[in-house]
């Protein structure tokens, strides 16, 4: 009895100290998270009215071209286009002679950051200070009263996409805005839309450093300061990956340290934030796109591309977005090579995505006429490209490049109703923007006041 007593006794001290083995040794401590959006968009659609045009010309972005057609808008989508549409309790607006689009879309704008007047005290674009700046965001620059604004919404455009300058090889993240009047940066942040990142090639990076004697200061030091940067990038995703995993396994392991940088460059590495690079030359294009495939992510966007017409096929293949000017050129050396028919050249090759843009704030008031442009130039040189064809360059295809498509950029049924209604074919010189519309809310007038907001920077300045 007494032999089987101590054999029980060590039975249930062994079973215990097992027991607490496999208890954990101290509570897992809260996981460490980088908050994604840590400046959310409180913007909110402007009073809207359900509307139904009768019997305009409809372009609706993709690829139609719809005569003496209806477009109905309820509850700020698009409901239906097509003929003879009948609809009770709408606004009911008579287009007949006039011309319906989708609201133009700018993926290249310095808006808010580089606001009128441009005195010294607004240039607020441009953090020179490193070459990489990937850690600053053009949004916390946006002045909202920028009088730019409006005049953009008289020009019909709807959404727009604000970058930082290019100076740096990294430049810091871009922010897509709904065009509306607000009296804050985030009151006109398009809801879900993704961060851009904006990245520099050639002159501009290697002028600025080099004459500050230091990297970069040619083109292959541009390359080494990109490629320096992904590596760290690497690391730092690699890092965070591993502290994600070894936590969802019950472990307690010590969180990376955050760096701001390096979080925008993880974003890229992670699929979250798109690539708005500024790059003219053809060679340099092309070595961004294999820039982008030894570190594993998309080189996205290509702004300015006057070169792009030497390799739109493999601008294509990579599904690449190229943003374009019509004539602009020649005034340094890398924008040497060009031709007018670029645009053209890029989009006649099949699953491209060719795209106007302004890089400016008189140019993106006429959007139309920059697309206009290219149309009448290339098929005075032997295209036949059609106005249905032309007006993707400023809606559908922007879109996609801002990763907003599924929302915005053609006139579809279930899509933000992103409307203008013009007096004439927009792409001819005489047609004006008579009427604005975001999310089916009327945001200009051309013949009505109160639909012709003023900054309240230009109050009493009359």
């Amino acid at each position: 009895m007494y032999k089987t007593s101590i054999k029980l006794s060590l039975i249930i001290t062994v079973m215990s100290l097992s027991l607490t083995a496999c208890l954990p040794n101290e509570k897992q401590d809260a996981k460490v998270t980088i908050n994604k959006n840590p400046y959310p968009s409180t913007y909110q659609a402007l009073p809207q009215q359900n509307t139904l045009f009768t019997n305009a010309t409809v372009l609706t972005g993709t690829g139609e071209r719809l005569d003496n057609a209806d477009v109905l808008i309820v509850d700020g989508k698009i409901k239906q286009v097509a003929k003879g549409i009948i609809a009770t309790d709408t606004v009911i607006v008579d287009a007949t002679g006039k011309w319906l689009t989708p609201g133009i879309i700018d993926v290249h704008s310095h808006l808010g950051v580089y606001p009128s007047p441009g005195v010294e005290s607004h240039a607020d674009g441009n953090e020179m200070t490193s070459p990489n700046t990937a850690e600053v965001w053009a949004e916390h620059s946006v002045w909202p009263q920028d009088p730019g604004f409006q005049a953009a919404r008289a020009g019909g455009v709807t959404t727009l996409q604000i970058l930082p300058g290019s100076a740096n090889l990294f430049g810091g993240r871009g922010v897509t805005l709904r065009n509306i009047p607000s009296q804050t940066m985030q009151g006109m942040k398009f809801i879900d839309a993704p961060y851009g990142l904006k990245m520099a090639c050639g002159e501009n990076p290697k002028r600025v450093y080099g004459s500050r004697k230091q990297l970069p200061s040619t083109r292959m030091g541009n390359v080494a300061g990109y490629r320096s940067a992904w590596l760290a990038a690497t690391e730092y995703k690699r890092a965070w990956d591993k502290y994600n995993s070894d936590y969802a396994l019950g472990e307690n392991p010590q969180a990376p340290k955050r760096d701001l940088e390096l979080d925008t460059l993880m974003g890229v590495l992670a699929g979250e934030i798109l690539i708005h690079n500024h790059c003219y030359k053809a060679e340099e294009m092309a070595v961004m796109i294999d820039l982008g495939k030894e570190f594993n992510y998309h080189s996205g966007t290509f702004h300015h591309g006057i070169e792009a017409y030497k390799i739109a096929d493999e601008l294509a293949q990579n599904g690449n977005c190229v943003a374009m000017w019509p004539d602009w050129w020649g005034f340094k050396m890398e924008a040497y090579d060009m031709v007018e028919e670029n645009v053209a050249i890029v989009d006649a090759v099949k699953n491209s995505c060719a795209i106007v843009h302004s890089d400016s704030s008189t140019t993106i008031q006429r959007l139309n006429q920059e697309a206009a442009k290219v149309l009448y130039r290339a098929n005075d040189n032997g295209f036949n490209l059609k106005v249905e064809q032309a007006i993707t360059w400023i809606t559908a295809n922007a879109a996609k490049s801002l990763g907003i498509n599924d929302k915005t950029g053609t006139l579809e049924v279930g899509k933000n109703a992103d409307v203008v209604l013009w007096s004439a074919n927009p792409f001819s010189v005489y047609a004006q923007a008579e009427q604005v519309f975001i999310d089916g809310a009327k945001v200009y007038d051309r013949f009505d006041e109160k639909y012709q907001a003023k900054s309240d920077f230009l109050l009493g300045q009359e």
